[in-house]
């Protein structure tokens, strides 16, 4: 049996099914079961808080392996002083590795993210460094999977609008390069980590594209077919709303942060990284996945 925290995310959405198909047993711990309705009916869905102690060790019992796709950078409301890198990326991890331990599973999992470490100017990045140093210094046998920011986030994010106003949202001046990989990608790569022995005391790079925010959102206006324009929200204002959210809304001051830290610092990968350590592996572009995207939005 596999438990994958986190299963009903956006890399848990794509990974699930591939370990499903596999044969494999597989429990998701989630805490909106509505989420999971979409997954394969063979998949075990436990309803639950990754910071409960008592959910947790029920989740884990009989588990050979343990997938954490945890996060807590987008807490919701007033609830995310629960929800934050912390609570969720440090200290659940750090709980959810000490129960595996005692549990006797064999193969933990942990999807950190690229760039962790202990001094880095977004929490997640230092939370989820913490979490890969508590694992590998744990008795279990384990890989460390470290993407970069996901492209369907990001198009989500960017694109939210151009259906209805036709503006692309871009958080600052949107000219600084950063890193984005295909959530499907990074499936790929977990399922082969579990599957794979060789992968095991190992960490792997999942890089994607070299792109700005302006790239991002000139290419998605562009494939609407529609009139649009990008509406950029100023860096002094980022930086204003990183601070004075704080006290309301530590998740909104979270992410606006970040996206001052993404238009000024150097966030960019090796784009080969992840072709070289899977030659077989199709690495998919921002393109394969706007086109997937729009698919998806034909057959609904």
């Amino acid at each position: 049996m596999i438990l994958v925290a986190g299963g009903t995310g956006t890399l848990g959405t794509e990974l699930v099914p591939l370990l499903s198909a596999r044969g494999l047993g597989v429990r998701v711990l989630t805490r909106d079961p509505s989420r999971a309705t979409h997954l394969p009916d063979t998949v075990e869905t436990i309803t639950g808080d990754i910071q409960d102690e008592a959910t947790v060790t029920a989740a884990i019992q009989g588990c050979r392996t343990v997938i954490s796709a945890v996060h807590g950078f987008a807490g919701a409301g007033k609830q995310s002083d629960r929800q934050s890198p912390e609570s969720i990326d440090r200290d659940a991890n750090l709980a959810l590795i000490q129960a595996a331990v005692a549990a006797g599973v064999e193969h933990f999992v942990l999807i950190s993210v690229q760039g962790a470490a202990p001094d880095h100017p977004m929490s997640l990045h230092r939370t989820k460094y913490a979490a890969e140093q508590a694992l590998v210094a744990s008795s279990l046998q384990w890989t460390i999977i470290r993407p970069t920011a996901y492209l369907e986030t990001w198009t989500g994010i960017i694109g939210a609008k151009i259906a209805s106003s036709g503006q692309a949202q871009v958080f600052g001046p949107g000219h600084n390069p950063n890193n984005f990989v295909s959530a499907r990608d990074v499936a790929t790569i977990v399922d082969l980590a579990v599957n794979d022995q060789s992968l095991r005391g190992q960490t792997v790079d999942a890089t994607g594209e070299n792109l700005t925010f302006t790239e991002i959102a000139e290419r998605m206006l562009a494939r609407s077919g529609k009139p649009g324009k990008i509406k950029r929200v100023p860096l002094p204002m980022l930086r204003m709303m990183s601070v004075l959210a704080r006290p309301i809304s530590p998740m909104f001051a979270r992410q606006a942060h970040a996206a001052v830290v993404m238009n000024t610092t150097d966030m960019t990968a090796d784009v080969d990284a992840t072709r070289h350590r899977f030659p077989a592996m199709r690495v998919s572009t921002l393109d394969d996945v706007l086109t997937e995207q729009q698919t998806q939005l034909r057959y609904r």
